[in-house]
């Protein structure tokens, strides 16, 4: 994904509010499932950790985005933006192109 995209699907996370929330228990199965779902439905989530949760963010940004088979867009303070493109032809997110003008 190039700088580019990035920006672009960063822009777009900003107004959405987080769907799933890591709480004490850390990454659990049925938070990965969750997540998983939730990138089937829409392609870009944003993940919550909550106060009570003190694993490292950037951790379970690596280990969400390797068994979600989605990408981390950017973790900022305590939220993660995941992006994972559809199957489907439902509504799309279109990408810039890579490349320069």
């Amino acid at each position: 994904m190039t700088s580019k995209q990035r920006a672009y699907l960063k822009g777009l996370a900003m107004n959405i509010d987080p769907v799933v929330l890591i709480g004490k228990g850390g990454l659990t199965p049925e938070i990965i499932s969750a997540a998983d779902e939730a990138l089937e439905a829409r392609e870009l989530i944003k993940v919550g950790q909550l106060q009570n949760c003190f694993d490292d963010i950037k951790e379970m940004a690596v280990i969400l985005g390797e068994r979600t088979r989605s990408e981390v867009v950017q973790v900022i303070g305590r939220k993660i933006v995941l992006y994972r493109p559809g199957k489907e032809d439902k509504k799309k997110i279109e990408l810039p192109k890579a490349g320069r003008k």
